[in-house]
């Protein structure tokens, strides 16, 4: 897929990512090693966008499975349609025929769920499964996914054991609500993302706002840097940040001053509590040491 670690960060850069050199090692490694890759770490740091930047790189098809408490079997495997079944009961008691069970569970009415899609791609380029949130997921749903990566296969009683031909990329992410179990842990390459450095973060910026003017992009990116040093409820992530200087071009912004990061605290933080311990005053400190800093 990638000759090297340096042609992968390439291909990264080239879809407007920029990786840290140990995210780029492991997603390289877990390409060549065809093992999962499970990511860590805090909301809105890029574990998502690892995927589905992957998925573009590689020119293949990006499959999520969106992880939620009460998540089972039927939502990421596999579900029968029982309407389409049902019609078709009815199509042939009209035409005095009695249905054959194994006219009713077979292909044309069964519905893929992700997990079953992954399994089942054909194509020559395996695709990018995407199991997002998966600490979100209860345990009994981890414990049975734990089992498809194993061994990319699962077990439909009315047809049998699907396999895939050639395993899915896969891509697990987590942010940390609960501990996930071990026993998957050891069947991935583990990596933690952390929030980005200064420059890192400014060249993300850069690369996703190229209009941005390189003083406001330096400025939003260093205000955000110093308010995740503080006491929040939810510091923001890089997708904050991006938002945060969109909307201050949208408001013709060249620079940064203290009033309008007071009118525009609620792009970036999301709870009440952090807009008003940040409001004022101490918004104004950090925007101070902001502008003596660039």
């Amino acid at each position: 897929m990638f000759e090297s670690i340096d042609a992968l960060e390439r291909a990264f850069r080239d879809e407007l990512y920029v990786a840290e050199r140990g995210l780029s090692t492991s997603t390289f490694l877990a390409l060549k090693l065809g093992r999962p890759l499970f990511l860590e770490g805090e909301a809105g740091v890029g574990k998502t966008e690892v995927a589905k930047v992957l998925a573009r790189a590689l020119r293949t098809e990006l499959i999520r499975l969106q992880c939620y408490e009460g998540l089972d079997v039927h939502q990421a495997v596999y579900e029968w349609n029982y309407s389409r079944q049902m019609l078709h009961v009815r199509l042939l008691e009209a035409r005095g025929d009695a249905p054959k069970e194994a006219e009713l569970f077979g292909p044309d009415f069964l519905l893929e769920r992700p997990l079953l899609r992954a399994i089942r791609a054909r194509g020559p380029v395996p695709p990018v499964l995407l199991v997002d949130e998966v600490d979100r997921s209860d345990e009994e749903f981890e414990a049975f996914l734990l089992e498809v990566l194993s061994d990319f296969q699962v077990t439909i009683p009315e047809i049998g054991t699907v396999r895939a031909e050639r395993p899915p990329v896969v891509v697990v992410t987590s942010n940390r609500t609960r501990d996930v179990h071990d026993a998957l842990k050891r069947r991935c390459l583990y990596h933690w993302i952390d929030y980005p450095s200064l420059e890192n973060e400014l060249a993300i910026v850069m690369a996703k706002l190229p209009d941005a003017p390189e003083r406001l992009a330096r400025q939003v990116t260093a205000f955000v840097q110093e308010l995740r040093r503080a006491e929040l409820y939810k510091r923001p992530g890089v997708a904050e940040t991006l938002d945060w200087a969109a909307a201050l071009l949208a408001l013709d912004r060249r620079t940064l001053d203290a009033t309008v990061v007071d009118e525009t605290l609620g792009v970036i933080l999301k709870y009440q509590d952090d807009l008003q311990r940040v409001r004022g005053p101490f918004a104004r400190s950090i925007h101070d040491r902001v502008q003596a800093a660039t």
